[in-house]
């Protein structure tokens, strides 16, 4: 304590107290000033108070909870849930959950004092003329560095708020797998039903290149358009192989994602050769408003500028003095020619002080660096909030755009259907010509095609709208969900910052 001396005059004891006093006064000023900085990390830029894009469905509600049942397809869920088990990204993800947990635990620890238990036995003799010492003692130690201005607390918080953010990451990779399965599942299923269409479309290419070539052969026709016919329908045949290739080769992918046996999956997906999957009338949530719980991504970015915060409240408060205290109590024994001495030993302290003088400003870079990544942090975080903006009007106006296109597609469809009907009625009364027929059911074929084409980018589009979504995750609810590790620390659930108000088509959420 003999540093104190010049600049608190008076007795030791008093000395001490002024000095601590001291002490505590600069750590309320540490303290306060790495709030603020906390505070200013907690409270992200708030987002656009308006989606710009047509809401599907008027808004209308439902729930992004189990959102996968809510299609159609009971195989979706079940294929769904087999990714999940299987991804090494959620693996990935749910080992450093349990890594930055671990170091959540280890960083609070780290303000608790420290107790060691200990026991030993000497037996000695130290010349010839001593006699025999038989010592034994067994007893607690305990340290303690006093974290007067909040550097161990602020180490805690950094690694609370970064498990946090592993956590939101571990769902973050729930949803891309769902997401990632979903489409390969649609494409799958667009894929079986643009084969049938296009196998019938290279067997009426067939018989129409057969009876052009009755023609030819009976001089209605020339040559060379018994030619072209030939091969339209050749590469109608070819295309049509091409996309049973690309059926098959879907197929093994999904079973590579999903871990399921092949032939298991082939099984499986014969009960709806060729149908599209289709979601149920869902929510866009009162969410756009909720959009910061409902995405795992967000939340985990809020945590990682709370955990930068935290390092620089951390880093200033490494200029402060360190204060820490030891002590120990023990039991000890000791024997010698026939006699036996028992007692307590005891110490309190060395309660020691350490003042930094000169590092040759290596505290204040590293305060420096504390600040450029907090400030790298935010803007992180506003560009995701940005972007996760945008997926979502994204989202929003492929919906809007293909509810109106498969509209047009399905009267399309159905015009060019009556067309087909009507063309066969006339060749059997003789009106038109099997060629007509053929040409007639091929155009209706192609319209086919569009229509199913509009469906699963319709399908797609509300799968890109659950991905953007977050797919209703929320930080409140996500621990019930949590992989198989210890939930040594819980999620610090914050409120979004703003409320995101949905309205464009007359519908507000």
């Amino acid at each position: 304590m003999s540093v104190l001396r010049p600049f608190f005059p008076g007795p030791a004891p008093l000395r001490v107290v002024c000095a601590l006093t001291a002490v505590a006064l600069a750590a309320s000023v540490v303290t306060t000033s790495a709030r603020a900085a906390s505070a200013e990390a907690a409270t992200p830029t708030a987002p656009a108070a308006n989606w710009q894009a047509p809401l599907p469905h008027g808004g209308t509600l439902a729930s992004l909870t189990q959102w996968w049942q809510q299609f159609d397809d009971p195989l979706l869920a079940s294929l769904v849930a087999a990714a999940q088990q299987a991804s090494p990204d959620i693996a990935s993800a749910g080992s450093r959950l349990a890594q930055a947990r671990a170091n959540g635990v280890a960083a609070g620890a780290a303000l608790l004092p420290s107790v060691d238990a200990s026991a030993q036995v000497l037996r000695t003799r130290a010349d010839l003329a001593s006699p025999i010492v038989s010592t034994g003692s067994a007893g607690l130690s305990a340290s303690w560095e006093i974290d007067l201005f909040g550097a161990g607390r602020a180490a805690r918080n950094a690694a609370q708020a970064r498990a946090d953010g592993a956590h939101a990451d571990w769902h973050d990779a729930r949803v891309a797998v769902a997401a990632e399965t979903a489409n390969s599942y649609l494409d799958l299923r667009a894929c079986e039903a643009q084969a049938a269409s296009e196998q019938q479309d290279a067997q009426s290419r067939a018989a129409t290149a057969r009876l052009s070539a009755l023609l030819t052969s009976a001089g209605f026709e020339s040559a060379s358009a018994q030619s072209l016919m030939e091969a339209a329908a050749a590469s109608a045949s070819a295309q049509a192989d091409a996309r049973q290739t690309q059926c098959a080769q879907s197929i093994k992918a999904l079973a590579v994602l999903t871990a399921l046996d092949e032939a298991e999956l082939r099984q499986r997906l014969q009960a709806r050769t060729g149908v599209l999957p289709k979601p149920a009338q869902w929510q866009v949530n009162t969410v756009p408003a909720a959009l910061l719980q409902q995405r795992p991504d967000l939340y985990s970015s809020a945590r990682a500028l709370e955990a930068a915060a935290a390092d620089v409240q951390g880093s200033e408060a490494q200029r402060w003095p360190r204060i820490s205290l030891a002590g120990s109590l023990s039991r000890a024994q000791t024997r010698f020619e026939g006699a036996s001495l028992t007692g307590n030993l005891w110490t309190v302290g060395p309660l020691q002080v350490s003042v930094p003088l000169f590092d040759a400003g290596r505290r204040s870079a590293n305060i420096d660096a504390a600040r450029a990544a907090y400030e790298a942090a935010t803007l992180t975080y506003q560009h995701q909030l940005r972007k996760a903006v945008r997926e979502v009007e994204d989202a929003l106006l492929r919906l809007d755009s293909g509810t109106r296109r498969q509209a047009d597609l399905q009267r399309a469809a159905t015009g060019f259907e009556r067309v087909m009907q009507a063309t066969r009625s006339r060749q059997m009364a003789g009106l038109a010509s099997a060629l007509d027929a053929e040409d007639a059911r091929r155009n209706w074929l192609q319209a086919q095609r569009a229509h199913l084409d509009a469906q699963r980018e319709q399908a797609a589009a509300w799968i890109a709208l659950y991905r953007a979504l977050g797919g209703g995750w929320s930080a409140e609810t996500s621990l019930n969900a949590s992989p198989n590790v210890s939930p040594n620390v819980s999620p610090n659930v914050s409120a979004p910052p703003a409320q995101l108000n949905t309205a464009s088509t007359g519908a507000a959420l």
